[in-house]
Formats: structure tokens, C-alpha cells, sequence
């Protein structure tokens, strides 16, 4: 009985470790870019795009799709380092050990 007492006891201090990581990891944020640097978006560790900056010269009315394809890449790959963000620090508090459903 003692040694499921600890069991529950670790598994509350693991919870309460992963809120605040959560917490954590939503203020900070991954920059990525694409087409070299013209277009550039910020996301959070809640995988949430939190800001898109655009180059001026990239901005071509005649080529709408090459802007559009520019963004979706930049965004793709932010949400993608945002996601390898949080998994690495979960990884961390759980000491590598993979638990489904935690992320």
C-alpha cells in the first residue's frame, strides 16, 4: 500500500511539473523563416502563430501564389519547431520515457 501512496504521490508531482511546463512553454516562442528571411512567423509553444512579418519586395500582385506558398511554408515549419520545442522539454520532465497522451 506504501508503494502505491508513492506511486500517487510522484504521478500528483509529475502533473503539477507538466502544468507549469505548459504554462512555460506558452511564453516562449521559435522564429522561422522562408524564400530567405522574406517572410517570417513567430509561434508559441501552444503551436499558436503569434506574428507574420513580411518583406516588402516579396509582395508581387502578379504573384499571389509564390507569397501564399511563402507563408504556408514559414507557418508549416514554425508549428513543426514549436511542436519539436515542447516534446524536447517534455522529454526532459519525463525523463525520455514516452507516455501516451502527454504530447
Amino acid at each position: 500500500m506504501k508503494n502505491m501512496k508513492n506511486m500517487m504521490k510522484q504521478a500528483q508531482q509529475l502533473q503539477t511539473k507538466m502544468t507549469k511546463m505548459q504554462e512555460e512553454m506558452a511564453e516562449k516562442t521559435i522564429e522561422t523563416s522562408a524564400g530567405g528571411g522574406m517572410v517570417k512567423v513567430v509561434a508559441n509553444g501552444k503551436q499558436e502563430v503569434v506574428s507574420i512579418h513580411i518583406e516588402k519586395e516579396v509582395v508581387d500582385p502578379e504573384d499571389v501564389d509564390m507569397l501564399q506558398d511563402l507563408i504556408l511554408a514559414a507557418i508549416n515549419e514554425a508549428l513543426v519547431q514549436s511542436q519539436k520545442m515542447v516534446s524536447d522539454e517534455m522529454s526532459k520532465l519525463t525523463g525520455g520515457m514516452n507516455i501516451p497522451g502527454l504530447m
